[in-house]
C-alpha cells in the first residue's frame, strides 16, 4: 500500500522568542493574513476555511487536522523538529502535546529541521544582502547527540511512530550541513539498539538527489526524500526571463504550476531507496514579498495529475518502500498546504484521495 507522509509545520502558536523577534502574538498567521496580491490574478491572501486561523495549543484543532488528513488518504504527519544543541528547542509544544496526550491517534514521525534561523535582508533584485542570526544551529558532539536521542526516545517508543523495517524513521533536513553525520548515525543506531529498538531508519532530505545520492548513501542514510523545490529546477525553466520581468515590473519570480509539476518527480524516484515528494503549490510571497518565488495557477485538478504521476512511480516498489512525502500539510506562509481554504475548500484533499485510490 502506498503511504503518504505529510510534513507538518508547528509554527501556529505564540512563543517567547517569536514575540521577542517579531512582535507580541506573532505566529505564521501574521504573515498569511497580511499578504497582498502582487500582480493581476495573484491569489493572495489565502484564507483558511474549515479550521480558521487556528492555534496549535488547542487539542481539538490537532484532532481535526488528523481527521482531515485521514480523509485525504494521508498516512501520517512528519512534524518539523528544531534542536539547536545543548537542549535548545523551538516550536516543540504542539508535538510534545501530541506525544503526552496520546491524541490524535494518527501516525507520526520527525524531521530534524537542522538550520540556523535568521532574519534576512534583500535588495531590489531579490538577492540576499545580509542577515541577522536569531538562533544558530550547532553540532556539539557526542554528549549533545546522546541528550538529543534520549529526549526523543519516548517518541520513538510511541506506538504511533512510523517505522520502516521495524525502525523509527528520522528525516534530516540539511544532511550535508552536519559535519561527521556518519558518526551521528552510527551513534544513534547504537543507542537505539541499546534501548530495545532495531535501530533508526535515517532519511536524508535532498533537493538535488541526482548529484547527492551517492554521497548521502555513503554517509549511512537508509533512504532519501527527494524534493526538487530548488533554484536549479526553476532556473532551467526560463529563470532569466522571469528574473528580468520581476526586476522591471517589481513582481515576484513565478512559474506555471502546470509546467513545473511535471519536473518534480523523475525516473530517479523509481529507485527503491528514494522517496519522492508531491507539492500542491508554492508561494513564498507572504514571507518575502516581491523577493519571493511562486507557482501560478495551481488547481486541485492539476495537483491530482501530479500526485498520480508520483504514485505511479512507486507502485512497483516493495511494500516497505512505497513511501511518498507531501510538502506540506500546513505551510500556509509558503502557499504550500492541503488544509481547506476559502477558494478551493476541500478540493486538494479530495484530489489526493482520488489519486491514492487509483493506486490502492
Amino acid at each position: 500500500m502506498n503511504k503518504i507522509i505529510a510534513f507538518y509545520l508547528p509554527q501556529f502558536h505564540p512563543t517567547l522568542n517569536n514575540n521577542k523577534w517579531w512582535g507580541a502574538g506573532f505566529t505564521e498567521w501574521t504573515n498569511v493574513a497580511k499578504a497582498k496580491p502582487l500582480f493581476p490574478g495573484h491569489y493572495q491572501p489565502k484564507i483558511p476555511a474549515d479550521l480558521g486561523f487556528y492555534d496549535l495549543r488547542v487539542p481539538e484543532v490537532r484532532n481535526l487536522q488528523a481527521k482531515l488528513a485521514s480523509e485525504a488518504g494521508v498516512y501520517g504527519f512528519c512534524y518539523y523538529h528544531y534542536w539547536f544543541g545543548n537542549g535548545k528547542q523551538e516550536l516543540e509544544l504542539p508535538f510534545n502535546e501530541v506525544l503526552a496526550s496520546g491524541e490524535p491517534d494518527f501516525p507520526f514521525c520527525l524531521c530534524w529541521a537542522n538550520e540556523t534561523w535568521s532574519r534576512k535582508f534583500w535588495n531590489k533584485d531579490g538577492a540576499v544582502t545580509g542577515s541577522k542570526t536569531l538562533v544558530e544551529q550547532c553540532y556539539l558532539g557526542e554528549k549533545d547527540d546522546i541528550l538529543h536521542f534520549n529526549t526523543l526516545l519516548p517518541a520513538f517508543n510511541d506506538k504511533r511512530y512510523i517505522r520502516i523495517d521495524e525502525k523509527p524513521i528520522f528525516v534530516i533536513y540539511k544532511p550535508l550541513d552536519f559535519y561527521n553525520i556518519n558518526k551521528f548515525i552510527l551513534l544513534w543506531n547504537k543507542l537505539a539498539e541499546n534501548n530495545g529498538l532495531k535501530g533508526i531508519f535515517f532519511i536524508a532530505y535532498s533537493t538535488d538527489v541526482d548529484n547527492e545520492y551517492q554521497k548521502l548513501k555513503s554517509l549511512g542514510f537508509d533512504a532519501i526524500n527527494s524534493c526538487r523545490l530548488n533554484r536549479n529546477t526553476k532556473r532551467s525553466l526560463g529563470w532569466a526571463v522571469r528574473k528580468i520581468t520581476s526586476l522591471v515590473f517589481q513582481t515576484p519570480r513565478r512559474i506555471s504550476y502546470k509546467i513545473i509539476s511535471r519536473k518534480l518527480v523523475t525516473e530517479t524516484e523509481k529507485k527503491n531507496d528514494i522517496f519522492p515528494t508531491i507539492v500542491p503549490n508554492w508561494d513564498h510571497t507572504p514571507r518575502s514579498g516581491i523577493n519571493g518565488d511562486l507557482f501560478t495557477n495551481s488547481t486541485p485538478e492539476l495537483f491530482e495529475i501530479h500526485a498520480k504521476h508520483a504514485l505511479k512511480y512507486i507502485a512497483d516498489k516493495p511494500d516497505n518502500r512505497k513511501y511518498c512525502f507531501l510538502k506540506s500539510w500546513n505551510e500556509w506562509g509558503e502557499g504550500n498546504y492541503m488544509e481547506p481554504d476559502l477558494k478551493y475548500g476541500k478540493g486538494y484533499i479530495h484530489a489526493l484521495k482520488r489519486a491514492i485510490s487509483k493506486y490502492a
